[in-house]
């Protein structure tokens, strides 16, 4: 199949893309290499020296100017930030295997420092964990001086491929370990959580582990929003909309089990159940507010009368399977 050609602008060069404002620095290939690094550098090149990390150069990148650091790390000073997805053992496997068949690592992790000398990696996980089964001694690091740009690394993720389920699970733990340290507003954390539905099914995830996200991040997204209040205030809020949406969750599963009594049989039933109490794909407009939804669809699964549904309508909902993700 013939790849999609991006517009071009009539200098030649590619359009931006949609949201796109960055206009990168003037730097060239020369222009990278810092010989002399500034005090607050220069304080942070001595800090991983006497770690007993080892920093290999000092450079620029080459969109924005800012510095890094090729680093050596002791490996057992490494660890994964707090918020990001679960350890996958049988990616680390896979990991583990071709470093053992290549015997090389090439692919440093990011990281930044604590004050207390521990270094986060928010995205490294996988490899962090292969190098330790294999026993290695040392890790190499990319350094960002600056902690808070950790939250927004996992926006450049791509050791693996979230599902729903793991990037809401990463979002909320994100936003609680910003509650308590930065506390940024909601709103200024678009790029980092990427939608609130994210936010309000990562709690959701938090309390019940089997939540069928999929089948309802549809629904949230046209009715859930970012807050303009720090998070530290708006966490209750997240908790509170979590409940509403577990508390249709239960209606959701009763009904199904009505269902299933009285003979129907499908992998789609839940998704069908949610289809058919979702008053939005009937409205014109504006869709009503969270609550105002979330009570209507609660009340209509709750009582939903199994004897008057028919074979052909549930055979017709198709879709995924939605019993978890």
């Amino acid at each position: 199949m013939a790849t999609r050609k991006r517009p071009v602008t009539k200098t030649g060069k590619p359009r931006a893309r949609k949201g796109v404002k960055l206009r990168p620095t003037d730097l060239g290939a020369t222009d990278l290499k810092v010989e002399t690094p500034p005090p607050e550098v220069a304080a942070l090149v001595a800090a991983v020296e006497a770690d007993g990390g080892a920093v290999l150069a000092t450079y620029r990148e080459p969109l924005g100017g800012h510095l890094l650091l090729l680093t050596a790390l002791p490996v057992e000073k490494v660890e994964r930030t707090p918020f990001q997805r679960d350890v996958s053992d049988g990616h680390v496997r896979r990991l583990t295997v071709a470093m053992d068949k290549t015997r090389r690592y090439l692919d440093p992790i990011i990281a930044t420092r604590e004050p207390d000398g521990r270094y986060l990696t928010p995205n490294g996980g996988h490899r962090l964990t292969a190098l330790k089964e294999l026993g290695a001694r040392a890790v190499l690091a990319l350094l960002v001086p600056e902690r808070e740009v950790a939250y927004q690394i996992l926006a450049l993720n791509i050791e693996k491929a979230h599902n729903l389920r793991e990037k809401a699970l990463e979002v909320a733990r994100m936003y609680q370990d910003l509650a308590g340290s930065l506390d940024p507003k909601e709103t200024e954390m678009e790029l980092q959580f990427e939608e609130a539905a994210l936010v309000t099914l990562g709690f959701g995830y938090q309390e019940r582990g089997r939540l069928s996200g999929s089948v309802y991040a549809p629904i949230l997204r046209k009715v859930d929003g970012f807050l303009a209040q720090p998070l530290s205030r708006a966490i209750e809020e997240r908790r509170r909309r979590a409940a509403v949406v577990l508390a249709f969750d239960e209606a959701v599963a009763g009904a199904v089990a009505r269902l299933k009594e009285k003979g129907f049989d499908s992998p789609y039933l839940k998704a069908f159940v949610v289809a058919r109490v979702n008053p939005l794909r009937f409205m014109k407009g504006a869709a009503p507010p969270f609550d105002e939804l979330f009570a209507t669809m609660t009340r209509r699964a709750a009582g939903m009368d199994p004897s008057k549904v028919k074979s052909e309508d549930v055979a017709r909902s198709g879709g995924a399977a939605s019993d978890g993700d």
